[in-house]
């Protein structure tokens, strides 16, 4: 029996729209909330910079206003032609103690906080990078799966019509080249299925490895997000990235510890003063003797060059951070403004083959196939369209999920954490012209 033309057309149809599965999870905030909520305990590299923060704020806590006191004890001894020992007593003893002047300790303790500020917002940083590689892995995963499917449907397609064939050519009605032919197609179809299942294995490893789950743990099905809208380089974008732009925050606070630490440096210039008091008794009948205040202080005057130029080192300092911020600055014009375009571009790209390309692909493969029962047509251009169907479909998938990866992207490079959050941009007027007419001309 021959397949018929409905049914092969039944069988085309499915490739252009997937059957609807009941236990496929969408790709949502709240989805991506809930998993960045799981890596917030579980990754390593959050763990780590944890740790650093509560070094920090260790470090901070533990600065000292008072430094511990020196307790000094001794004795001497005399010659027959010095003093008595009774007299002037042979036991010294004393204590010291340095003081806090200058506003060193507060300095100190202000470089303290300013690290543990810059730790804090490593952490941020490190949290929001993690959110979009758990985004992209997600996003990836989920392409990967729309491929698998997508093979799993055009194989079964070709068994169909790899049957029809085979009864088509013992009815004398097909030549052996058709069939071998279809045979190479379900051949090649199935190593290149075999492929794509490895490599979902391999998105869901990789997704694992984010969460810090067990290697084998076990994924739903996920499904690609709908087209999103463009999101156009406007000020208002511009400015919320200027002002909340993880890196920025934290080239922001190393500036100020930086900051903080200059002027640190600039009053160990200063001398250590340290206030001592010492007393003397005789060993014989342990009375006191003799007492002395002492008032000590360091010559920093001798070494004045070198502490200038401590200081200098520590405001060159300063001055690289400030260049890094601005260099950072323009980063991130920059790539705000080519992730505007490559969304753009990719939203076209996607709705160019879901809309348009892949009706047209599979109209032009139902023609295809009625030629080809009819006797009319050549196998081969039953197999070029369906060739065409599946680049169409596999390119609309392919655009969908580059878009989205890339409005991950954006939300890193604006601050952002969600894509409602973003959307309402889209809005916006752009800052550039998008040169739709040609006018680029200076």
């Amino acid at each position: 029996m021959l397949v018929s033309v409905a049914a092969l057309n039944t069988r085309a149809t499915d490739v252009a729209s997937p059957p609807d599965a009941t236990n496929v999870v969408a790709i949502t905030t709240d989805y991506i909330n809930r998993l960045v909520a799981e890596a917030r305990t579980n990754n390593p590299s959050l763990k780590a910079a944890d740790s650093r923060v509560r070094s920090a704020t260790l470090n901070a806590e533990g600065i000292r206003t008072w430094e511990d006191p020196r307790a000094i004890f001794g004795g001497s001894v005399y010659s027959e032609k010095g003093f008595k020992p009774d007299e002037d007593g042979n036991l010294a003893y004393g204590v010291e103690q340095k003081l806090p002047l200058w506003g060193r300790p507060k300095l100190t303790r202000r470089v303290a906080q300013a690290e543990t500020s810059t730790r804090e917002a490593e952490v941020n940083f490190r949290l929001q990078q993690l959110r979009g590689e758990i985004t992209k892995g997600l996003l990836v995963t989920a392409l990967a799966e729309r491929v698998v499917e997508i093979g799993e449907q055009d194989l079964s397609w070709l068994e169909a019509t790899a049957k029809a064939t085979d009864n088509k050519y013992r009815a004398g009605q097909a030549v052996v080249a058709d069939s071998l032919q279809i045979q190479n197609e379900v051949a090649q179809r199935n190593d290149i299925l075999r492929t794509d299942r490895r490599r979902l294995a391999h998105e869901r490893f990789t997704l694992n490895r984010l969460l810090n789950r067990d290697a084998g743990s076990g994924w739903p099905a996920l499904k690609l997000p709908p087209v999103a809208p463009a999101i156009p380089l406007s000020s208002s974008l511009l400015a919320l990235a200027l002002r909340n732009e993880p890196k920025l925050r934290v080239l922001d606070q190393e500036i100020k510890q930086a900051a903080a630490s200059a002027e640190l440096t600039r009053k160990m210039r200063l001398p250590d003063v340290s206030l001592g008091v010492e007393g003397r008794q005789y060993s014989g009948d342990g009375e006191f003797r003799s007492g002395m205040f002492t008032l000590r202080f360091s010559l920093p005057w001798v070494n004045r060059d070198k502490y200038r130029k401590d200081y200098e080192r520590d405001k060159e300092r300063q001055k690289s951070a400030e260049q890094e911020r601005e260099d950072q600055v323009l980063m991130v014009r920059q790539e705000l403004h080519h992730l505007s375009v490559g969304i753009e571009a990719m939203r076209r790209e996607a709705l160019l083959y879901n809309d348009e390309i892949t009706a047209r692909a599979t109209q032009a493969l139902t023609s295809r196939l009625a030629e080809w029962e009819a006797g009319r047509g050549a196998f081969r251009d039953v197999l070029d369209a369906r060739r065409m169907l599946l680049e169409s479909q596999l390119m609309s998938a392919r655009a969908t999920a580059q878009q989205h990866q890339m409005l991950a992207d954006m939300l890193l490079w604006s601050g952002l954490e969600n894509l409602e959050a973003l959307t309402p941009l889209a809005s916006e007027p752009p800052l550039l012209p998008d040169h739709d007419g040609h006018d680029s001309k200076p």
